[in-house]
């Protein structure tokens, strides 16, 4: 698939099918991200490439718990409205069973952290829809990175004491009958483009 045909295709999969991610995709998939740009080429970008089943439902467990103390204002962010709702039901799964979780941290103090993460994930997007695997980002615990008992559980996976988790990949085969992602155009509703 050519570089353009990667970037207009590529849409974000939230049903993933439980199979395995083969090695070498995966590790292209990391690369990708790793290669992204970096304000001063810093490349302070932290990588957590999870597919243990065990560390998946303790952060969907952690990420459920945190999110069903907070409340919802009038102006809360959509998203993390949804996040709180379906938390305080008890049915949240934020990474959407994705086989494979691909979270990034950079350093807290870092005044590029998130622009940083947002290179790397869109080159790790682009990368899987090239290989025909399905991904979506997932912003949710960028939410959560001053919560104490993520932050604490992430220490123990070996994130640093100046970091925090500024973005994060679910990956994996969409759950389709020909197991692609869905790779049909959305209408462009925003995104204005003026030409001096």
């Amino acid at each position: 698939m050519e570089a353009y045909d990667a970037i207009v295709t590529r849409r974000s999969t939230r049903q993933f099918k439980q199979e395995t991610i083969e090695t070498d995709k995966l590790q292209k998939i990391i690369e990708a991200g790793r290669m992204a740009p970096s304000g001063g080429n810093s490349q302070t970008n932290h990588f957590f490439v999870i597919q243990n089943k065990d560390v998946l439902k303790q952060l969907i467990d952690l990420a459920k718990q945190a999110f069903a103390q907070m409340e919802i204002k009038e102006d809360t962010y959509a998203s993390l409205k949804t996040s709180i709702y379906l938390s305080k039901k008890g049915s949240y799964v934020f990474n959407y069973n994705a086989p494979a979780l691909i979270v990034i941290a950079n350093q807290k103090d870092y005044g590029n952290n998130m622009a940083d993460v947002a290179c790397a994930l869109e080159n790790m997007m682009i990368a899987a829809n090239a290989m025909d695997l399905g991904s979506c980002y997932i912003n949710q615990l960028k939410w959560l990175n001053e919560d104490e008992k993520l932050l604490k559980y992430f220490r123990e996976l070996g994130l640093e004491d100046n970091e925090r988790i500024y973005g994060a990949l679910a990956v994996g085969y969409a759950d389709t009958e020909d197991g692609l992602p869905q790779r049909t155009p959305l209408e462009r509703k925003g995104n204005v483009v003026t030409y001096l």
